[in-house]
């Protein structure tokens, strides 16, 4: 027993050596990497930082023997090198030779419009030549630029890189927008309307007095139809047919329907439009007698006559009303996203509404290329 027990012994410290031994020829394998520099351009971090991260993505994937920045540091001091601009090929060259690298990695990192433009090169020092260079676009979320310096990172080393942070932080093709293009904004809408004045009080009155007992402010639900008739560089001019149903959250379906003349700049996303607008309400001819209160004609005393109006009320007869509508909003991009905002105002004697309404479509993608039938 005394005798396995020893030769088991012998045996795990001999496996043991060797892996040791193993790791020491494979870290002695390594290539030499160093850095000295990563230019950035409005970003709202500074070189220094920007090359710790690069440098720390560069260690964690421990494909090569990252040279310590104190080190670099040390020796580009006693050599008296100058590399606060030391960005292209032949000067990474030179400084590599001093430092005894076998690799240098430099980069450029900056923000242009919306997005990080990330462009890292690998140079190698022996045969003076660029080995590789990664260019990648990012979305502008600084807050995330250590992840997308890893991404950038391991591209250049060939290391396959997590698909879903890829997806989120890349920033793939983006729709041209140019004075041959239009923005198209077919599709659903939703919002809140609140109306106000005499037409509100009759809204919320409760159905014994021929009111419909609502809300002033209710949801609607629509769908916006438009056709463009003029176009002219960054101007459009359409006709928008939005029909839409409310008051759902009252227990009623009230339908309405507008027909606009649109006016709308493609570039800004900024539109106006006005135009009129229909809907089904209910209206009864009634009066209001002496102590002020509300009663429908056939309720009228033959010995005394009020002056008659028509107004809304539960028991009349359905009634298409009809007005105007003016509205005004802006349309935000994410991609191929279109989100339109737009607020209105229905101006009425009887009492006006405004609300705000909220959509979106995705704009059909170009295919350039395609084949011509």
């Amino acid at each position: 027993m005394k005798a396995t027990m020893f030769f088991s012994t012998i045996i795990l410290s001999i496996v043991f050596c060797l892996q040791i031994n193993a790791q020491t020829e494979n870290q002695g394998n390594k290539k030499r990497l160093a850095i000295i520099s990563v230019d950035i351009k409005d970003l709202t971090i500074d070189k220094e930082t920007m090359r710790n991260m690069v440098q720390l993505e560069l260690e964690k994937a421990n494909i090569y023997e990252v040279m310590d920045k104190y080190d670099v540091a040390d020796i580009v001091k006693k050599n008296g090198l100058n590399v606060d601009n030391c960005f292209g090929k032949n000067c990474l060259v030179e400084a590599g030779k001093f430092l005894k690298a076998d690799k240098m990695l430099t980069g450029n990192i900056e923000r242009f419009g919306d997005k990080l433009i990330f462009i890292l090169r690998l140079v190698d020092v022996a045969s003076g030549k660029i080995e590789k260079t990664d260019v990648m676009e990012y979305i502008n979320q600084q807050d995330q630029i250590q992840i997308m310096a890893r991404l950038s990172v391991n591209n250049i080393l060939g290391i396959e890189n997590d698909k879903l942070l890829v997806d989120l932080l890349a920033n793939f093709d983006q729709p041209i927008t140019s004075s041959k293009t239009t923005l198209k904004l077919n599709g659903p809408r939703v919002g809140f309307t609140y109306s106000y004045g005499p037409a509100a009080e009759r809204m919320m009155a409760p159905i014994s007095d021929g009111g419909f007992n609502m809300y002033p402010v209710n949801c609607m639900i629509g769908y916006q139809f438009e056709k463009q008739f003029l176009s002219s560089g960054d101007f459009q001019a359409l006709f928008e047919l939005i029909p839409t149903l409310s008051g759902m959250e009252s227990g009623l379906v009230i339908p309405s329907a507008s027909a606009m003349l649109g006016f709308r700049f493609n570039k800004s996303g900024f539109e106006f439009g006005l135009g009129p607008v229909l809907r089904m309400t209910s209206m009864a001819n009634g009066y209001y007698d002496s102590t002020n209160t509300w009663r429908l004609e056939k309720e009228m005393p033959l010995d005394k006559r009020f002056p008659l109006e028509s107004r809304l009320d539960r028991r009349g007869d359905p009634t298409l009303s009809t007005g105007m509508v003016f509205a005004i909003g802006k349309t935000f991009r994410s991609g191929y996203l279109n989100m339109p905002v737009n607020v209105y105002y229905s101006p009425r004697k009887e009492g006006s509404i405004v609300g705000i309404v909220l959509g979106f479509n995705v704009a059909n993608r170009p295919r350039f290329g395609a084949d011509k039938k």
